[in-house]
């Protein structure tokens, strides 16, 4: 066992910035027991996007909107078969508006409560995930002032309770090399209940990639790995879907997607430590109208293992 259960999480944020966790096999359920970890990434949205290809800034009422994700997180599996999995994130966020004016802040995002079954096989090679959102974060940051910058598809929660179906499967190719390994993982995100008439899109989060394990330094343990990483996000419906005080009007026509990531990753493993790594390159992306992408995610994870 190590950092996250995959699949794992879809932020609530601005313009097709959904980030996925994906996992290699030591992160995925081994047995009875639990890990503590946190996990941090960054993604800095600095680009106009439009359909398939980079649009004029200045069709964009936002500029740039750079986010620093820290997540805190429990895995445990009570038995070989049953487990469960809670997150909870705390954010910052800095924004810009093309016409001017900008504001920093933090909060605290929405809670995520997952159960976990994997006793499909006595390997625990596939599983699936079930569970909620749940709409504990900020929403509404600076909407009680006539001056607000942030339109609700910019803040760092979602406002809304959703059902979270995922599942996953790995399996061995040893009859390439020994320690070679393929996975496949896919989550659900429904939001179902909605607060202040905005409707955050579907997502579909999937994942297929390799790692390799058998590589060593002294008591360090390295894995590498290497995944592409497809999304599709249905459009934001409602009345603050995108069209606040920045954006035009436009409603569901600015934003939902569909997304390809490659990314390669490492994991350096000292038991009961671990500590993994990846940057994710977004090289397929369709954006429903215009919306601000990041080239590249970075994250790091850190757990502890007991």
């Amino acid at each position: 066992m190590a950092a996250v259960l995959a699949p794992g999480a879809a932020w609530g944020c601005a313009c097709g910035c959904g980030v996925f966790d994906v996992a290699t096999q030591s992160m995925l359920p081994q047995g009875q027991g639990g890990v503590l970890f946190a996990e941090y990434d960054y993604m800095d949205q600095n680009m106009n996007w439009s359909n398939g290809r980079p649009a004029p800034a200045a069709n964009n009422g936002d500029k740039e909107i750079n986010t620093d994700f820290t997540t805190v997180g429990l895995q445990y599996m009570f038995n070989r078969e049953w487990g469960v999995q809670v997150e909870l994130p705390y954010d910052v966020r800095h924004y810009e508006a093309t016409a001017g004016g900008s504001t920093t802040w933090g909060s605290f995002g929405d809670l995520r409560v997952e159960g976990i079954y994997a006793g499909f096989f006595p390997d625990l090679s596939a599983g699936v995930t079930f569970g909620l959102k749940l709409p504990t974060g900020n929403f509404s940051y600076d909407d009680s002032t006539p001056t607000s910058l942030l339109d609700r598809d910019t803040e760092l929660a979602t406002g809304s309770t959703d059902i979270l179906l995922g599942g996953f499967y790995r399996h061995s190719l040893n009859w390439i090399t020994p320690g070679l390994f393929w996975f496949a993982q896919a989550q659900l995100d429904v939001p179902v209940l909605i607060q202040g008439g905005y409707r955050p899109g579907v997502e579909l989060d999937t994942a297929l990639g390799l790692y390799y394990q058998g590589l060593s330094l002294g008591k360090v343990k390295i894995t590498p790995v290497a995944q592409a990483i497809p999304s599709e996000r249905t459009s934001d419906t409602g009345s603050w879907a995108s069209g606040g005080v920045n954006d035009p009007p436009v409603g569901i026509s600015d934003s939902g997607y569909q997304r390809i990531l490659l990314s390669p990753g490492l994991e350096f493993d000292v038991h009961p430590f671990m500590v993994y790594a990846d940057a994710e390159f977004d090289v397929l992306q369709f954006s429903r109208g215009n919306q601000l992408v990041a080239p590249v995610l970075f994250k790091v994870v850190v757990s502890y293992n007991f």
